[in-house]
C-alpha cells in the first residue's frame, strides 16, 4: 500500500463516527466496501488505459486540507457572487465547498419536485437514497470509491412521475478558502416515468489558493424522462477537478448532456451512460479551451445494453501554448442491443507547435445489425478559410476570432434554452478574446 492511499486509511479512520454513525444501514456497508476497493485498488498509473494521459495520485497526495468538517467562511457569499442570465429565471442552489449554503427558489416548487441538500436528504428519505445512492458507480472507478467512502453532502433532486420542473435550476458551486482545500461530494438526480429537468451546474472559484475536487453525480432516468443537463466549468488555474457522472436511462427516456471547460489548471471529466431501456436516447456533447499549462481530459463510456437505442457523442477543444487536451471514448454495444445507433467524434485545433491534444475513439460492438461510427481530426486552423476572410478585408486577429467561434459554436448550439445558449456562446466568445469569461455581476478577479 502506498504512502498516499495510507494517508486515506488513516482518514477514514481518524473520522469513523462521522462517516458511519447516524446514517442508513445502507449507506454505511457502502461507505466501508467503498473504502476497502479504494485500499485494495490504489491510485491508477500509466498502465491503466482509462489513466495513461493523467495521472492525480500525487495530487491527492499533497497538503490539501482534507478536513470533512464545514470549513470556515469569513466572507458572505450572497454579497460576492451574484450569476444572472439575461431573460431567464432560475431556481439558484448554491454549494459553499461542496457543502450546501443556500437554496432560492423563484415561486413555490411543483408538487413532486424534491430539491434539498444531501445531507438533509439522507435524513428525511434514508431509503430512496439507500436504493439509488452509489448503484452505478461502485466498483467503477477509485475515485469514484473515493469520494463514496468520504462525502457528506452535496445536491439531491428527485422529480416524481409525471412532474416537471417549471424553472431551469441553476447550481453554483463556489470553491472559497484561506487554505489550500480537498473537496469531495456527492450528487443524486431522480427522475422518475415521465418526468421532466433543465439543470445547469456552475463551477467556480472565489480564492486564489488551490484547490482539489473528487465530485460524483448519479443520474437515474426512468421511463420516458427527460434530463437537460450542463456543466459550467470556469476554474483558477490553481484548481485541479475530478468530475464523474453516471447515468442510468430506462426505455424512452431522452438526456441531453453539454460540458463546457472555459477554465481550469487539470480538469478530469468521465462521463459513463447505461443505456439500460429500448428507444433510450443520449447526446453527450463537450466543448473546452486551454492555455498555458492547461490539462483537459475528457472520458467517456456509452453502454448499449438494451435494443433501439442511439447515442451521439461530439467533443471539440481548442488548445494553445503549452496546453494538453485529450478524449478517450468508449461505445460498448451488447450482444443484443440491436438496432443500435452511435455516432462518436473527436476534434481539437492547435493553435501553437508545443500544444498537444490525444484522442482515442473506441468500439467495441458484439451485435450484427447495428449502426456505429467514430472519428477524430486534430490540426490547425483552415489556411482556405483564412485566406477568404482576408481577401474580404477582415484583419487577421478578427478572422481567426470569427473561425474559432464557428468551430466552438456547434457545440454551443445543442443547448434548447435560447437565453442560456446566447449566454454561454458570449462567455464562450470572451475566453476566445482571453479573458476569463466571468459572469457579468461578480466582482471577483481570482485567475
Amino acid at each position: 500500500m502506498s504512502e498516499i492511499v495510507n494517508i486515506y486509511k488513516d482518514l477514514f479512520e481518524a473520522n469513523k463516527l462521522l462517516l458511519l454513525n447516524n446514517v442508513p444501514h445502507g449507506l454505511k456497508i457502502k461507505r466501508e466496501e467503498a473504502i476497502h476497493h479504494f485500499l485494495e485498488k490504489g491510485f491508477p498509473d500509466r498502465k491503466s488505459e482509462k489513466y495513461k494521459y493523467t495521472q492525480l495520485d500525487n495530487y491527492f497526495g499533497n497538503g490539501y486540507n482534507k478536513s470533512l468538517e464545514y470549513p470556515k467562511i469569513n466572507v458572505s457569499v450572497a454579497d460576492i457572487f451574484r450569476c444572472d442570465v439575461p431573460q431567464l429565471e432560475t431556481h439558484l442552489l448554491i454549494l459553499a465547498n461542496g457543502k450546501f449554503y443556500r437554496f432560492d427558489q423563484r415561486g413555490n416548487l411543483p408538487k413532486g419536485v424534491t430539491i434539498c441538500s444531501l445531507k438533509d436528504a439522507i435524513k428525511t428519505n434514508p431509503q430512496i437514497v439507500d436504493q439509488y445512492l452509489g448503484k452505478l458507480s461502485k466498483d467503477e472507478d477509485v475515485y469514484a470509491s473515493l469520494n463514496t467512502a468520504f462525502a457528506t453532502d452535496g445536491f439531491y433532486i428527485h422529480i416524481a412521475k409525471d412532474a416537471a420542473l417549471d424553472k431551469p435550476l441553476q447550481i453554483v458551486n463556489l470553491l472559497l478558502s484561506e487554505e489550500d482545500l480537498l473537496v469531495q461530494y456527492r450528487n443524486l438526480i431522480i427522475l422518475e416515468e415521465n418526468a421532466s429537468a433543465n439543470i445547469m451546474v456552475c463551477d467556480h472559484t472565489l480564492s486564489i489558493h488551490h484547490f482539489l475536487s473528487n465530485i460524483v453525480t448519479e443520474i437515474f432516468q426512468e421511463k420516458s424522462s427527460k434530463l437537460d443537463l450542463i456543466f459550467m466549468q470556469n476554474e483558477h488555474n490553481n484548481s485541479i477537478k475530478m468530475q464523474s457522472t453516471y447515468v442510468n436511462q430506462e426505455s424512452h427516456s431522452d438526456s441531453n448532456i453539454n460540458i463546457f471547460t472555459l477554465h481550469g489548471g487539470l480538469v478530469r471529466n468521465n462521463i459513463n451512460v447505461l443505456m439500460n431501456g429500448e428507444y433510450a436516447n443520449n447526446s453527450c456533447n463537450g466543448f473546452f479551451m486551454a492555455d498555458g499549462s492547461q490539462h483537459i481530459d475528457n472520458f467517456t463510456f456509452m453502454h448499449h445494453a438494451k435494443a433501439n437505442c442511439e447515442s451521439s457523442q461530439l467533443f471539440k477543444g481548442i488548445l494553445d501554448n503549452e496546453a494538453k487536451g485529450i478524449f478517450n471514448g468508449r461505445i460498448l454495444v451488447d450482444i443484443d442491443s440491436q438496432k443500435t445507433n452511435a455516432y462518436q467524434k473527436s476534434n481539437g485545433i492547435l493553435l501553437s507547435d508545443t500544444a498537444r491534444m490525444n484522442a482515442r475513439p473506441q468500439l467495441e460492438i458484439y451485435a450484427d445489425d447495428v449502426k456505429c461510427t467514430h472519428g477524430s481530426a486534430i490540426g490547425q486552423l483552415n489556411d482556405d478559410a483564412m485566406f477568404y476572410m482576408r481577401s474580404r478585408g477582415i484583419s487577421k486577429p478578427e478572422s481567426r476570432l470569427l473561425l474559432l467561434h464557428a468551430y466552438a459554436y456547434e457545440i454551443v448550439e445543442k443547448i434548447n434554452i435560447e437565453p442560456l445558449r446566447e449566454r454561454i456562446d458570449e462567455m464562450v466568445g470572451k475566453r476566445l478574446r482571453s479573458e476569463l469569461a466571468r459572469c457579468h455581476n461578480c466582482p471577483m478577479h481570482c485567475c
